[in-house]
């Protein structure tokens, strides 16, 4: 490739101060328009963010670069960064982050594209350092979120999100402005009605994602957990300790425990809609006609709706047309396990897939994780696997069995085990080992493209939702084909 390549609508006039660097600039664009600064506002998995300055318009601007080497390590890491910067050249919504301008370094072997700056980073980052807000500030932020996901449902053709998140949202905190961001992971619907990939954040990820069959009412019941957090300060299902756990309750219809720390039966009402049943669920635009969001309703409320629940019982789990993962059949179930070699990480993704079209009726269950061939084994992930998931009808050691099969056929010299049944009495299963079921990117700060025109306030700095080592950094699910 001869000369810097470029795309996206951009002027190509050159500023009065081209060649002159007293304004500190550690590069500029092939223009002259953008010029970079040291100051590093945060790093993702794949690029890193930097301060930058537009000379046209005279404005702060986030400078996003990435490695070559580094985008096309992998088919799906070039895919994703490709991705996010088509789809935001496309876009123009107040509620969507602006795309300015992109290009291919071949000098300095990068890749970078320029987005507005947020002066206050992500929304969860925001809420964490501002714990007490209004329900009437809260409604203000739906309503510009809901306009972005229409904006986006509406797109011709319709683009879902998949990974939205309070991670994933900016904030222009200084004019209580909200903006969805990292489109890295959207999909767009050419020709077909629904999405097949699971992917995304097990916390907001909707059930019928598991089911590899959905449609842009994903991106809905996402929202309704982003209203969860917003409300609650609280990261959804943080009650669970790994993403099997939350599978398990997703699947069966339980929302997180957030839920019922709602008193205001009006945000209960509200965020209940959003996470009904697919068939069920409301458009974004529905949404937005919603009572609860009329600014008349919240008058000078100043008050956190979300109180520690005393005296409040649950309400029963949602009746979503799912199976429920402790409701398995005497007979077994149909079990085939496969799996996907990452040789620069030592690493498995494995795929289980549950049941079939007819010995389940056609629920099918998918669970996705990693398998680190250095500090793994079989049984390990099979006796976590029968205790998270509740599968009644088979043995560790068979599944451990069905697991280290698969691993022979993708590393030949692999050295399988023996497994007697006596295995099964080891209580102490795990080994000081990483739980087996971080498959996807599971925790708040895990989102590369998260750091797309952050301020120096990004959510890096903030644990967990559950307090340990965010192993989703470590381990990236790559997708199964």
């Amino acid at each position: 490739m001869s000369g810097p390549w470029r795309c996206g609508g951009r002027r190509s006039e050159r500023s009065w101060v081209v060649g002159d660097n007293r304004n500190g600039y550690v590069e500029t664009d092939p223009t002259g328009r953008y010029g970079r600064l040291e100051e590093v506002l945060g790093k993702g998995a794949m690029k890193t963010v930097y301060r930058g300055f537009d000379e046209l318009r005279g404005v702060e601007v986030a400078w996003n670069q990435a490695t070559i080497s580094d985008v096309l390590r992998t088919a799906d890491a070039l895919h994703r960064m490709y991705a996010e910067v088509t789809l935001l050249a496309d876009l123009c919504h107040d509620a969507i982050i602006t795309f300015h301008a992109s290009w291919l370094d071949p000098s300095r072997r990068t890749f970078n594209f320029i987005t507005e700056l947020f002066s206050s980073g992500t929304l969860r980052s925001y809420r964490l350092r501002y714990p007490l807000v209004s329900r009437r500030a809260i409604a203000a932020w739906a309503r510009q979120l809901l306009r972005g996901l229409a904006y986006l449902h509406g797109h011709d053709p319709p683009i879902i999100h998949r990974d939205l998140k309070c991670d994933n949202i900016f904030v222009n905190g200084h004019l209580g402005q909200v903006k969805i961001g990292d489109l890295g992971l959207a999909a767009v619907l050419r020709g077909c009605a629904s999405a097949r990939s699971v992917i995304g954040t097990p916390e907001f990820m909707a059930p019928e994602m598991y089911d590899e069959h959905y449609g842009v009412g994903v991106d809905v019941y996402s929202f309704g957990m982003c209203m969860l957090e917003m409300l609650t300060n609280e990261y959804p299902y943080s009650e669970c300790s790994n993403p099997a756990q939350i599978y398990k309750k997703v699947t069966a219809g339980k929302l997180p425990d957030a839920f019922y720390s709602l008193t205001d039966p009006d945000a209960r009402r509200f965020i209940g809609r959003c996470l009904v049943a697919a068939s069920h669920r409301p458009s974004a635009e529905e949404l937005l006609l919603d009572p609860f969001l009329s600014p008349s309703q919240h008058h000078d409320d100043h008050s956190i709706i979300a109180h520690a629940a005393t005296n409040t019982a649950p309400p029963p789990p949602l009746s979503l047309p799912l199976s429920n993962p402790s409701d398995q059949d005497e007979e077994k179930m149909d079990m085939t396990i496969t799996g996907k070699l990452n040789k620069e990480h030592d690493t498995i993704f494995l795929k289980v897939q549950i049941g079939s079209d007819e010995s389940s009726g056609g629920n099918v269950r998918n669970i996705y994780f990693p398998f680190d061939i250095v500090n793994d084994t079989a049984m390990e992930v099979a006796t976590e696997m029968v205790k998270e998931l509740d599968i009644a009808d088979r043995e560790p050691t068979e599944i451990a069995a069905m697991i280290e099969q698969e691993i022979v056929r993708l590393v030949p010299g692999y050295k399988q085990h023996e497994y007697s049944y006596a295995d099964d009495d080891d209580d102490d299963v795990n080994g000081g080992h990483p739980n087996p079921f971080y498959y996807l990117s599971s925790s708040p700060t895990s989102s590369q493209g998260s750091l797309c025109g952050v301020g120096p306030t990004a959510s890096e700095g903030f644990p967990g939702p559950h307090g340990k080592v965010d192993w989703s950094r470590v381990w990236k699910l790559q997708p199964m084909t």
